[in-house]
């Protein structure tokens, strides 16, 4: 127990993350996917997520289902939540591949969204946000430089 406690710290440390903030649950949630300790996962996910599936199946089913997918997540970036009660949305930008969605490996927003559950957040539903809905959750970096138009003078 003191070992996981030291691990969920060090995870929330190296993220700078509040430990058991929506963002670090979400980021300790997707790096045990991308390392397959879906053991891990099991107990990061709501109740909802689970769907009455006891611990060995929900592990069972995610090794069988990320093995036929060949799912691969090389990255990902956990943008800040926005909380509201006991819900919580939280972006991330994830790189991955898999054989039947992404088969070209290209960068995916996603929404999470967080539960309250037992105490503590739960990752509960995941969408891809479409690409006119990206600037709500991913602010533009500082130092970009917005798109000029083009000079009409110089055709």
């Amino acid at each position: 127990m003191l070992l996981l406690c030291l691990v969920s710290l060090a995870c929330g440390v190296a993220w700078g993350l509040e430990p058991g903030s929506p963002e670090d649950v979400l980021g300790r949630y997707l790096e045990s996917l991308k390392t397959g300790k879906f053991d891990v996962s099991y107990d990061l996910v709501s109740s909802g997520m689970r769907q009455g599936k006891s611990k060995e199946q929900y592990v069972k089913e995610s090794q069988a289902m990320m093995g036929v997918a060949d799912v691969k997540i090389f990255d990902f970036t956990v943008y800040p939540a926005k909380i509201e009660g006991d819900k919580a949305l939280v972006p991330n930008i994830l790189e991955s591949q898999d054989r039947f969605v992404n088969t070209l490996g290209l960068t995916e927003h996603e929404l999470y969204t967080l539960v309250r559950e037992g105490g503590g957040w739960k990752v509960d539903a995941q969408t891809l946000i479409e690409a006119p809905d990206e600037p709500k959750w991913f602010p533009r970096k500082p130092d970009a430089k917005p798109a000029q138009p083009p000079d009409p003078s110089s055709h």
